[in-house]
């Protein structure tokens, strides 16, 4: 599954990440875009709270970021601060984007549903932005070396010389 951090904020100020692999694309008009998130996630309640995420897309260069903000609670810890990663202002929604991914998607909820023991929370894409070369028509695997989840603690990547445009 495609990985990918989502960051937050709640009333408080204190912006937190978190990393997922629950993330979809729901729709091209409006756009929209589904993350499912477990009740007992900080992410969950400051989600919750705000009405508003950024999904950022991390490169393998990010691995231990990934690591560490999909493994420490950000009740405990200041993620940004554990993985060395930069919040930066979004431009539609309080909630940071992460400087070091390559592409950030800015929501506010639009929805969200009770699904077994998780939330998915559909956001409506306000602001979609991506840095300089990495995203066209489609993401150039060569520039953007994308996170996969397999399972577990194991990441994959997906083989450039094996794509065909």
């Amino acid at each position: 599954m495609h990985t990918v951090m989502v960051s937050c904020v709640g009333k408080a100020g204190k912006p937190n990440a978190t990393t997922m692999a629950w993330a979809m694309p729901t729709s091209h008009n409006p756009p929209l875009i589904a993350i499912s998130l477990a009740p007992t996630r900080h992410s969950h309640s400051l989600i919750e709270e705000s009405g508003e995420f950024v999904v950022n897309i991390p490169t393998l260069e990010l691995l231990q970021a990934v690591y560490a903000c999909g493994s420490l609670t950000g009740r405990s810890f200041d993620k940004f601060k554990k993985a060395n990663l930069t919040a930066m202002p979004a431009k539609k929604v309080k909630a940071p984007a992460i400087r070091e991914c390559i592409a950030h998607l800015e929501c506010e909820v639009e929805d969200k549903l009770t699904t077994g023991d998780h939330t998915i929370f559909v956001g409506k894409i306000l602001e979609a932005y991506a840095d300089m070369g990495v995203f066209n028509e489609t993401y150039d695997l060569k520039k953007a070396r994308m996170l996969y989840h397999a399972g577990g603690n194991n990441f994959a990547l997906l083989d450039p010389k094996n794509y065909k445009p």
